[in-house]
């Protein structure tokens, strides 16, 4: 009997091939040698059936057909793929095949690719013996270990029918709530932008994504500067700050904004003169404390640390980034890039040498690799907090594999950096902490206090492996730029991005070492600086997937917060795709240069829509708990009955609610409100200066979809309606 080996994409079947040391002929569709027969999808070969299919009265959209729930779900063959469908289906049920060896991406949406495909093929296929191959890298050492490793397909049984509930529930959502709502409120829409259709697309993840970006915007518009005057004073070289503290004349009074800041610049002015009366006119060091702290190298890559950092530093959007990442995979360069994991498993802690050795060949950071192998860090490496089998679920995260690197000739400039930026997060996490001399002083002019922090970085450890030989850091790091011995003065702070924030011109390099308790020092300037509160930032596509991962965050409930930790909005594989298909169906926009995100008008109104008839749909409670569950069937926890009840339950509930409601006029004058920042053919166009906003004046307004089939109406996994089911 012959071993059948199914990929999700041909690049990947070829990996296999080659490990698997097959080179007989190539068929149409696959290849074959010996006992040895290797095929692919193209990704998805089957998907959900249109309504339609169900019965003809479901193709035109009305309320007297809602809910539409089936208790038996169609799929069928997509058109564009059904050739290699029958080439796939066909060697599944060869009578010479007897094992199957399932090579899908190892994570649900492969596996739901694969089971579609058994599914729609004859009912031999099932009785014969399948089996898992669950990977993170195409090395052949990595191919050789999943297929050694390989585990009866039932092993996977609840991830597959963890699966298949998402693709029902985003299915039913989609269709259910988009026809309702459109149904409902279309007209209203339409007339308002003068277009010719308007769909009002929703889905569980889509919906709340469109929420935190149009309430973030919202926040901005609302928000009212507040101007603050703070005192600085330089002494014997030393920048530092007046507060307010125990002593002070001005302590808990009405007059500060805070304790290092004034309403009003007279009453600043007013402090500088009294402090000018001082006799003698001299500050005086009353405290001194000194201490030593280090930062350890950040945590490894997860995709959405990667997305994040890569919309920072190359302004590329987080499906270019996980398009890359899967290039890098797929080039056998690095590890699988869909995980959550920032962590080492145990196992492959054990084995990391081999990754470091191939390293010694990439020569950008061959000098870095070389030196960890000399060293003993790397042995250890299973001990430490980069490395907890707990914190993996399905894979670790996102590493160089040390392989692959004749592939790199092929690789596109971006894609070349980020997987040097892949690399050299790695690396670092083999180096000592970067340790820094941190110096607190006290200053006193009369009985008010000035203060000022200081930390000099001694010596580098890991942030070394961040440097390109000329004093930069490069990205990814998480930590301060500068050489060793750099002053950090005037009680500047500097974040994660290495940009310094609280200070003022930076005062000349001193000796702190010589400052003692009790030092006098000649007041060399007091002056006013005046601040203004910030408004909150907008997203950027980065940090909106993290904020998406992190959705916990947004919870107030302590314990609902707590009960969805690690779920967040999505899953790495689909947040990028959720994203795009928002800029893409006009509901948000982005800025390809910054990769700012900002509504669309049509986004506010289907915002204020769905606020006022599905709310739920709006918070990150109902989306992660969603995906609890999801995740809750996946681990056996939750039977997939119980899922489906709650589901279909939740959207019989919802959508008898939005029949009975009578709220146009009230929408209208929400859509009124947030078409002022807008130019359209409605409404007078109003800058958001105007309206007490930051930032460019948004675009002309195009108006709707266009199309009499909205985003939100298809059927998940095809590849021609791929955007079809919002999720």
């Amino acid at each position: 009997m012959k071993r059948l080996f199914i990929a999700e994409k041909p690049s990947v079947a070829q990996e296999f091939a080659k490990a698997l040391g097959v080179n007989g002929e190539r068929h149409d569709g696959y290849v074959e040698s010996g006992d040895t027969v290797v095929t692919w999808c193209v990704g998805h070969l089957v998907t959900m059936s249109y309504p339609e299919k169900y019965d003809a009265r479901y193709k035109k959209w009305s309320l007297d057909t809602l809910p539409f729930i089936p208790t038996v779900f169609k799929y069928e063959i997509i058109p564009d793929v059904s050739k290699q469908f029958k080439i796939v289906s066909g060697l599944l049920e060869r009578e010479d095949i007897g094992t199957i060896y399932v090579c899908t991406d190892s994570g649900r949406e492969g596996e739901y690719i694969y089971r579609l495909v058994e599914m729609m093929s004859g009912p031999k296929v099932a009785q014969k013996d399948r089996r898992r191959v669950w990977i993170d890298s195409f090395t052949e050492e990595e191919i050789g270990r999943g297929i050694r490793e390989a585990k009866d397909l039932s092993a996977y049984d609840n991830l597959s029918e963890s699966a298949f509930l998402r693709a029902k529930e985003d299915y039913l959502m989609g269709i259910n709530f988009s026809r309702l709502l459109t149904l409902k409120y279309g007209n209203e829409i339409t007339n308002y932008l003068k277009t010719k259709w308007s769909a009002v697309s929703v889905g569980r993840v889509m919906t709340c994504v469109l929420g935190m970006v149009v309430r973030r915007e919202r926040e901005i518009r609302s928000f009212v500067k507040t101007p603050f005057y703070r005192v600085l004073g330089t002494f014997g070289g030393i920048e530092a700050e007046w507060k307010a503290v125990k002593g002070s004349a001005y302590q808990g009074s009405p007059k500060l904004y805070k304790e290092n800041g004034f309403k009003e610049r007279a009453d600043a002015e007013a402090l500088i003169a009294e402090l000018k009366k001082t006799d003698p006119y001299e500050g005086i060091v009353t405290e001194i404390s000194r201490r030593k702290e280090k930062k350890n190298a950040p945590l490894l890559y997860n995709l959405a640390e990667l997305q994040n950092d890569c919309s920072r530093m190359y302004k590329i959007s987080p499906d270019q980034t996980l398009a890359i990442a899967q290039e890098l995979y797929e080039k056998k360069l690095t590890t699988y890039p869909r995980t959550d994991a920032r962590v080492l498993s145990t196992a492959v802690a054990k084995v990391i040498d081999r990754n470091l050795k191939g390293l010694t060949h990439f020569a950008p950071c061959a000098s870095f690799a070389e030196e960890v192998l000399n060293g003993s860090a790397w042995k250890t490496i299973g001990k430490t907090r980069y490395t907890d089998d707990k914190a993996i679920t399905d894979h670790y995260a996102i590493i160089p594999t040390g392989a692959g690197l004749q592939n790199l000739r092929s690789l596109k400039e971006t894609s070349a950096r980020v997987y040097q930026t892949i690399v050299r997060r790695f690396l670092a996490i083999f180096y000592p902490p970067a340790e820094f001399d941190k110096t607190a002083v006290t200053i006193k002019l009369g009985i008010e206090s000035f203060f000022s922090n200081f930390r000099v970085l001694t010596s580098p450890g890991y942030m070394k492996v961040f440097s390109g030989g000329d004093g930069n850091v490069r990205g990814g790091n998480g930590a301060e730029r500068g050489d060793a011995g750099t002053l950090r003065a005037g009680g500047t702070e500097i974040d994660s991005e290495g940009n310094e924030h609280g200070g003022d011109e930076a005062a000349p390099k001193i000796d702190l070492s010589k400052l003692r308790k009790g030092m006098s020092l000649p007041v060399q300037k007091l002056e006013v600086k005046e601040g203004e509160t910030s408004p909150p930032k907008r997203y950027t596509s980065g940090s909106m997937i993290l904020a998406m991962e992190n959705a916990g965050q947004l919870i107030e409930d302590d314990s609902l917060r707590e009960m969805i930790k690690g779920s967040g909005i999505g899953t790495s594989a689909t947040r990028a795709e959720i994203l795009k298909k928002l800029v893409n169906i006009k509901y948000l926009s982005l800025n390809k240069k910054t990769q700012v995100i900002t509504p669309e008008l049509l986004g506010e109104m289907v915002y204020d829509t769905v606020m006022a008839s599905i709310r739920p749909l709006l918070n990150p409670e109902l989306t992660a708990s969603w995906e609890k569950g999801l995740t809750g069937v996946a681990e056996g926890a939750i039977s997939p009955e119980e899922y489906m009840e709650k589901l279909t339950g939740f959207i019989t509930r919802r959508t008898a609610g939005v029949m009975n409601l009578n709220n146009k006029t009230t929408l209208r004058k929400a859509y009124d409100a947030a078409a002022v920042y807008y130019k359209t053919a409605a409404v007078p166009q109003r800058s958001r200066e105007q309206q007490g906003g930051s930032g460019t004046k948004k675009p002309a307004q195009k108006g709707g979809s266009g199309t009499k089939k909205p985003a939100a109406e298809g059927r998940t996994g095809s590849k021609k309606a791929g955007a079809a089911v919002q999720v």
